[in-house]
């Protein structure tokens, strides 16, 4: 690319470290009110984002657009240099090549990139037209939902010899259904995916969202429990995610996590409990072959049968811990590099939970809410069920609550089915709560 080659020749002039972030695509999305297409938007984007390194400090700077004129890039470096002289964040330099990057596949698919305003809408509309055809004469349902599609080409190059560049696509669905009468329902329903593939599942997401209505309708609160509750995926994927929290380098070395380096090989959660976080996963929304700062992608155990065996690092926090980077820096050229999670998957177990008997808490939400490090959380059911003699009555209203880890070192069944909720891959588990 002309712009990147001509900020590269800038910089070798100058007696600095340098990293080069640019990003390239189009996004098209499509919203649907009362089964009907209201509003579509097409949005292109491209733009440079560069840190500089100086003598033990970095300043980043961006600028929008691929511009081919070099005072324009001059400018940026300068900026860059500026902010560097009077930088405060720790720098240990930018990471060095370190092996080959994965080949992946499914990262990109050029039925999205090729995909014009014209066609992209056609799709959108056939969308809402299973919308009308699903409710029927159902008047009491009302639906709404959206369609977006997406193509990026991301690169990345630094002063150490990293050079490396990948395009990748998106597309993701979503539906929200009320149901009207004495008392309303509501349900939700969404995916994302790599490639054009997931269209065909807007029925399956359709039919998901107004059978949570109908349900939702028909919950009522029940009386307070304490004990063994089965949670569904988008239960336990609140709680991991709450415990994740306590992984992320930088809250680890500024000890605003409740582990430190000295905790990794010790047991913190159940021994039935494995979670990874793999960016390698084929055709999975999370998935990238180099990270934000061009470190390449790979699957690591973060918990491994309860025992602590790594945090989330980017380059920076890495050094300052002792450790190695493990290519969880996520970022757009707008902004500097921050640690994130890929895919993040708990692992299956090998019990059939299909038939569970008791409480089940399905959705829940106010996460924000929640302390991570402490692990205090107290989180609303918004749709639960009381199974008895296999009849499923739905409760909603409850508030579960308990601490993240006591919970997690709780859990004493593991299903063996796993669900995918966007890029987060969970079986259903057994654990203790409390419910009030």
């Amino acid at each position: 690319m002309e712009a990147i080659e001509k900020l590269t020749r800038i910089l070798h002039r100058k007696n600095v470290e340098w990293e080069i972030y640019w990003e390239a695509g189009r996004s098209t999305s499509f919203r649907a009110e009362r089964e009907r297409l209201e509003r579509a938007q097409e949005k292109f984007f491209s733009g440079i984002g560069l840190r500089i390194g100086l003598n033990g400090r970095v300043g980043f700077s961006y600028i929008t657009g691929l511009p081919k004129d070099e005072k324009r890039l001059t400018e940026l470096v300068k900026r860059a240099e500026k902010l560097a002289r009077v930088g405060s964040k720790p720098f240990k330099g930018f990471p060095e090549p370190n092996g080959k990057f994965p080949e992946i596949k499914g990262l990109y698919d050029r039925a999205i990139d090729e995909l014009d305003f014209d066609e992209a809408h056609s799709l959108a509309k056939e969308f809402v037209d299973e919308m009308k055809g699903i409710k029927g004469e159902q008047e009491e349902y009302t639906l709404s939902g959206a369609m977006s599609f997406g193509t990026v080409n991301t690169g990345i190059a630094n002063s150490n010899g990293i050079e490396e560049e990948e395009p990748r696509t998106g597309m993701s669905m979503w539906v929200y259904a009320v149901k009207k009468g004495q008392r309303s329902g509501s349900g939700y329903a969404s995916q994302t995916y790599t490639t054009l593939q997931g269209v065909h599942e807007g029925e399956e997401l359709i039919r998901r969202a107004m059978e949570e209505a109908d349900l939702s309708q028909k919950a009522e609160k029940i009386e307070g429990f304490s004990g063994e509750v089965l949670l569904e995926p988008q239960a336990v994927e609140a709680l991991v995610y709450l415990f994740l929290e306590n992984l992320y380098g930088e809250g680890v070395y500024y000890s605003r996590s409740c582990f430190s380096v000295d905790d990794l090989g010790k047991e913190v959660l159940s021994e039935k409990i494995s979670i990874a976080d793999d960016p390698t996963i084929e055709f999975s929304p999370g998935s990238y072959s180099f990270d934000g700062e061009g470190v390449p992608g790979k699957k690591k155990a973060l918990v491994s049968t309860g025992e602590l065996k790594s945090f989330l690092l980017d380059h920076t926090y890495a050094a300052l811990l002792g450790l190695e980077s493990t290519g969880n820096a996520v970022r757009d050229f707008r902004s500097v590099p921050k640690i994130g999670t890929s895919n993040v998957l708990v692992q299956k177990g090998e019990e059939k939970l299909e038939d569970w008997e008791g409480i089940i808490v399905s959705k829940v939400f106010g996460e924000h809410t929640a302390n991570p490090v402490t692990g205090e959380f107290s989180l609303t059911v918004e749709l639960g069920y009381v199974v008895r003699n296999g009849e499923a009555k739905p409760f909603s209203g409850n508030m579960v609550s308990g601490n993240v880890f006591d919970v997690l070192r709780k859990v004493s069944w593991v299903g063996k089915e796993v669900e995918r909720r966007g890029s987060f891959y969970s079986p259903k588990i057994v654990t203790e709560v409390r419910l009030v």
